[in-house]
């Protein structure tokens, strides 16, 4: 053996390597444990069959999570004479074919029950028109389109609690 080179066979050397290697094991096993806690969101099916996605809670007791309600989406074409229900918080989002989606306007004769949103086309992305449900009870919505030639639109909106 030459004089500096370790004995593999020295028991404080064997027993050195072995600390080390215990060492890293169990900062693995801590790190592992720390990613161990996240938790993904949970989608649950409601009455009106439209999902809500529940987000995965915050370190932070003192606020609870707010549940993210789906949109209900709908052609304008649809709308005509329907009851669409909604609960406090959602959104009618409506689809305009091939008419402009800033080109409808809409009056809602509660405003206390729902407000309408209009459409809009922002750089590259577009917006559809919509009604945004605001407290419990029922309301009706006439959409006017400005391009001409086309009647306006009546429906009613029915909105409850969550």
């Amino acid at each position: 053996m030459v004089t500096g080179d370790a004995d593999p066979c020295d028991t404080d050397l064997v027993l050195s390597r072995r600390w080390w290697g215990t060492g890293a094991t169990l900062v693995i096993a801590a790190a592992l444990v720390g990613c161990a806690g996240a938790q993904s969101p949970t989608t649950t099916p409601t009455a009106t069959g439209s999902p809500t996605v529940t987000p995965t809670p915050s370190a932070s007791p003192s606020t609870p999570p707010t549940p993210v309600i789906a949109p209900v989406t709908m052609d304008v074409n649809d709308l005509q004479g329907a009851t669409v229900e909604l609960v406090v918080g959602q959104s009618l989002n409506i689809t305009t074919g091939d008419l402009a989606v800033d080109s409808y306007s809409g009056e809602v004769d509660d405003p206390t029950v729902a407000e309408f949103v209009p459409g809009r086309v922002d750089g590259t992305a577009t917006y559809n028109p919509g009604v945004t449900a605001l407290a419990p009870g029922s309301t009706q919505v006439v959409l006017s389109n400005s391009d001409g030639g086309i009647q306006d639109l009546t429906f009613t909106v029915s909105v409850t609690e969550r």
